[in-house]
């Protein structure tokens, strides 16, 4: 088989970079090992999100699917709480988005994708690739029938999986400490008073600052619960079972055990570990790496798949020029500009674990200017270098942070 640009993983960055590249005319195919739908975290999209998805034409599907509305981002810690609003953010665009069931919501991406053209292969697996002339796929179907696929380029959108980083040797370590997530699906049972199901929410531990919880909850009374906390915290309170660990943290905190009292859990609680990773580069002659298949950071800012949309953007303004034989440059048009909102996220992060963006957040003396410019990070907009605190995150960040904790 052949086609202009073959793409690995038909996930938000995959989908959204096919539609984009089919809209100017290339033949696409998509490569998914899964059939669809399945199950994924990362169910808290941020508003800068909503760009990409209706620059890529999905806009109307994604509306009409009844997501859960979000309007904003909610922090409790002990009795102290805060809520961003995202119609008070500093930076211009969409102010709301939703909060979504992965394996529905990546399902219509890429159904959208089909239908502008684009042609996705599930139950797939990519065995091996040749780079020596124009990029070849070797693969092999759930049916045991291997094939090639022959491509002019090869965008890497497997998330997770990080096919192309394994398959080139393209890992580094991440500077971040290793981290467990455990995780599920649950029927919540909320009362209204308890939970404000347009806002993700966050909560600390109220004594161990690096372990916290999230609550995302969708439109049709579930959500979606997990709690993250140092490797070496989680084996000294290991439990039997995944369930009887996650019992066990949301026990510890009286916000979580309050708006949980009554739920049910009726879906397998999940692990992983060791999550954060980096790569030696982003691309190479033939192939770029998107969102979660470069770099991870951290689920704390859910900026998974705003980042991986923001790739996707990238790398096909860049790809299309390169097909129609311009000279382009991916470190400075693609790896630097992408890093510069990765590098703003990546502030908030090690603030966060520190005890300091947890300061800021948590701040009641803030002048609303400020506040303005940090709601516009959390709600995705990493990449406007009109705001102060993403032109020179690290520095300013801290700076605040020390401010935040003198009150």
């Amino acid at each position: 088989m052949k086609c202009d640009v073959s793409i690995i993983g038909a996930g938000p960055a995959g989908s959204i970079a096919g539609a984009l590249l089919c809209q100017r005319g290339y033949d696409v195919h998509i490569v998914e090992k899964q059939h669809f739908p399945r199950f994924s975290i990362g169910e808290s999209l941020l508003p800068q999100c909503m760009e990409f998805i209706e620059k890529a034409g999905m806009l109307e599907a994604v509306e009409a699917a009844c997501f859960q509305f979000k309007a904003g981002a909610g922090f409790r810690r002990g009795e102290a709480s805060a809520s961003f609003e995202f119609s008070k953010k500093f930076t211009s665009g969409p102010s709301s988005t939703f909060q979504v069931p992965r394996a529905e919501f990546d399902q219509i991406l890429a159904q959208q994708a089909e239908k502008q053209g684009v042609t996705v292969q599930y139950g797939t697996v990519i065995d091996g690739i040749d780079l020596s002339h124009e990029p070849i796929l070797n693969l092999t179907s759930n049916d045991g029938t291997a094939h090639k696929l022959e491509s002019k380029f090869i965008l890497d959108a497997s998330g997770f999986g990080r096919v192309l980083t394994r398959l080139l040797d393209l890992e580094r370590p991440s500077n971040f400490p290793s981290r467990v997530s455990v995780f599920t699906h649950i029927e919540d049972r909320a009362t209204s008073g308890s939970l404000n199901r347009e806002e993700t929410l966050i909560v600390v531990h109220p004594e161990i600052k690096d372990v916290w919880y999230w609550l995302i909850p969708f439109s049709n009374g579930r959500s979606s619960l997990g709690i993250v906390l140092p490797e070496q915290q989680y084996e000294a309170n290991a439990h039997s079972s995944l369930l009887e660990d996650l019992k066990y943290w949301i026990a510890a905190d009286d916000n979580m055990s309050g708006i949980l009292s009554n739920c049910e859990f009726d879906m397998r609680v999940q692990k992983i570990s060791g999550y954060s990773c980096d790569v030696k580069s982003l691309w190479g002659e033939s192939f770029a790496l998107l969102g979660n298949a470069g770099e991870f950071l951290d689920p704390i800012f859910s900026s998974g798949v705003t980042i991986a949309m923001k790739s996707a953007d990238l790398a096909v303004g860049i790809l299309d020029r390169q097909l129609k034989g311009e000279s382009v440059d991916w470190e400075s048009e693609f790896s630097e500009p992408l890093k510069q909102g990765v590098n703003t996220f990546r502030s908030c992060v090690e603030s966060w674990y520190d005890g300091g963006f947890q300061d800021i957040v948590f701040s009641k003396n803030q002048s609303n200017a400020v506040r303005e410019m940090i709601c516009s990070i959390l709600a995705g907009y990493a990449w406007d270098l009109g705001n102060p605190y993403v032109k020179n995150s690290k520095r300013r960040i801290k700076t605040l942070a020390e401010l935040c904790r003198r009150q």
